[in-house]
């Protein structure tokens, strides 16, 4: 069952100082659970779900999490954010960012793949430090989403079974990948 958004957001605090508690950042905490640090912090933020066989090593690395965070956490979640978190700088340059530069990665994208997207499903994501040439430090978002193609949607007769009479026009349509892909 998943659960509201206001009991999502009433785990947090909850579940943020437990982390504290473990004196573990997010990257400490994922390099022993073997997740991405952002998963981490979607965990403990209620925005991703943890899955059974995950739990003891997320347990072991943060001790102070309890039975009931835990079950909690296994729940799918609601995902969600406040839409005044935008005005947040961080996160307010993260959006530029990609509004700045996402016309040409979607044609990058489309010269490279074909017609289709990045899913934000089958989805990993990592924020990296590290030091340039220059000895500035710089920060590298890593964004790693599965291609999926657009579907060309024909009337190509495509029997299904089991379709009730009062759908009759699914009876004679289907979908078929972009056949263009390499």
């Amino acid at each position: 069952m998943e659960e509201s958004g206001a009991s999502a957001r009433a785990a947090v605090p909850r579940l943020m100082a437990a982390k504290a508690e473990s004196g573990k950042s997010f990257s400490d905490i994922a390099a022993e659970t073997g997740l991405t640090n952002v998963y981490v912090a979607q965990l403990m933020r209620r925005q991703a779900q943890l899955k059974p066989e995950t739990a003891p090593a997320l347990r072991a690395a943060v001790p102070a999490l309890t039975d009931e965070l835990v079950e909690q956490m296994m729940r799918p979640p609601f995902r969600s954010y406040h839409p005044d978190i935008v005005h947040e700088p961080a996160i307010y340059r993260l959006n530029e960012a990609v509004m700045h530069f996402g016309e040409s990665i979607k044609e990058i994208i489309n010269e490279d793949f074909g017609d289709g997207i990045m899913s934000a499903i089958d989805f990993y994501c990592s924020v990296d430090k590290v030091q340039a040439a220059d000895g500035k430090t710089r920060v590298v978002v890593t964004f790693d989403g599965k291609y999926l193609p657009y579907t060309e949607q024909t009337t190509h007769v495509f029997r299904l079974t089991n379709i009730s009479p009062s759908n009759q026009k699914s009876e004679h349509m289907s979908a078929r990948a972009d056949s263009n892909i390499s």
